[in-house]
């Protein structure tokens, strides 16, 4: 049963299914995750299996270091670490490696990260407002928050009203992403659709609860050995085409 994991966002780019359908995707790299600690019932009351990403070594502080000995792993540099809530901890055990070949094109994941942080924002930028009038006399109002409460009553501002403040830098998850491929050689998963945080930032990828495709294409890509006699091919093609040439 696949569980969620640990994985750093790279980018995004474009893939085309079987079916010839553009995707734009996310490409994650998930894992490989290691098992540093295991919860059972009987000692902490609950079940569950905390994992490791690998990060900064600079970052694994001496408390860590003591607590990824436990693991037989104190060599690695596991400064991201994550408690999964699994039904039943059987068939896993400390120094464990989990790889994203637990996920299948086709299924649906869910994505959590940090959202990127935009500082201090307007609220224009940060809740949409249309601003001010641009005419009848207005010449500082366009980006305005407007009026924020009445006068005499009840003579103050209400808890929760949408002004201006800090923007970003939010947990947030996105729901029901597509995994369009996987790679396992390279330790990458492409999902459609965009994730919270930056190039490098850290996410979270968790089975979603939507069924998945039953008729999904995946895209095929090349093998080792094609990937490398295109390009070849290709310098074949351009040699003869000169030759042609010098000939007429």
């Amino acid at each position: 049963m696949a569980i969620a994991m640990i994985g750093r966002k790279l980018g995004m780019m474009r893939l085309y299914d079987g079916a010839g359908h553009a995707h734009g995707v996310s490409v994650i790299e998930l894992g490989p995750n290691t098992v540093t600690q295991v919860r059972t019932a009987e000692r902490d009351g609950y079940t569950a299996v905390q994992l490791g990403f690998d990060g900064n070594r600079k970052r694994v502080n001496r408390p860590k270091r003591g607590h990824l000995r436990k693991a037989g792993v104190e060599t690695a540099a596991l400064d991201q670490l994550h408690e999964v809530r699994v039904p039943n901890v059987e068939g896993y055990e400390l120094g464990q490696a989990l790889t994203v070949d637990q996920f299948e094109p086709g299924q649906f994941v869910n994505v959590a990260g940090t959202s990127k942080g935009r500082g201090f924002a307007g609220g224009v930028k940060r809740w949409n407002f249309r601003g001010g009038p641009k005419t009848h006399g207005q010449s500082d109002r366009h980006r305005a928050p407007g009026s924020v409460g009445a006068g005499t009553t009840p003579g103050r501002v209400f808890k929760g009203l949408r002004m201006a403040g800090h923007m970003g830098a939010q947990r947030s998850t996105v729901l029901n992403l597509l995994v369009v491929l996987t790679d396992p050689t390279r330790n990458l998963i492409f999902v459609e659709g965009s994730v919270p945080g930056p190039r490098g930032g850290i996410v979270h990828v968790e089975p979603g609860r939507r069924k998945p495709l039953a008729a999904f294409q995946p895209p095929a890509l090349p093998s080792a050995g094609e990937a490398g006699a295109e390009p070849a091919q290709a310098a074949e093609a351009a040699g003869a085409a000169q030759e042609d040439g010098a000939g007429a």
